[in-house]
């Protein structure tokens, strides 16, 4: 019978191999995710979403159930046979948004590539001063 060294980190060693190959499949791949800002001030949240090449009737922008979600699909017919490419032709992100949003006052601009989301803060009510009243013992 022969003698086979035990080597512990050998599964180790192959599921670490097996995530390398995943991450380089997907870096091969023409999956590329448009520049996402947000940004914020005490009036709103504003999300910035870089989306050049696409028209404003490819882009959506939702709230369902207290998520902002912008969706965008570029159906782009080319006989370009591209060796790299680094714009997007469909884009999804869903952003979850604090209780303090008004989501009936949502606005969305578009404009040269640039699409911007302003969900403005609810007006909250200002604290009501209680009187306190007093018994004096006499």
């Amino acid at each position: 019978m022969p003698i086979v060294r035990f080597d512990p980190f050998a599964d180790l060693n192959n599921f670490q191999n097996q995530i390398n190959e995943f991450f380089n499949d997907l870096s091969k791949s023409n999956s590329v995710t448009p520049v996402t800002d947000i940004y914020g001030d005490d009036k709103a949240i504003n999300v910035e979403v870089h989306l050049p090449h696409f028209k404003e009737n490819e882009i959506n922008v939702s709230e369902n159930e207290g998520n902002l979600e912008i969706s965008a699909e570029h159906n782009e017919k080319t006989e370009k046979k591209y060796l790299h490419r680094e714009s997007a032709t469909s884009y999804y992100r869903s952003f979850s948004l604090p209780k303090n949003v008004d989501l009936d006052n949502i606005k969305a601009k578009f404009s040269h590539g640039l699409l911007v989301v302003s969900v403005p803060y609810k007006e909250l009510p200002k604290p009501k001063k209680i009187a306190i009243e007093s018994k004096t013992s006499k």
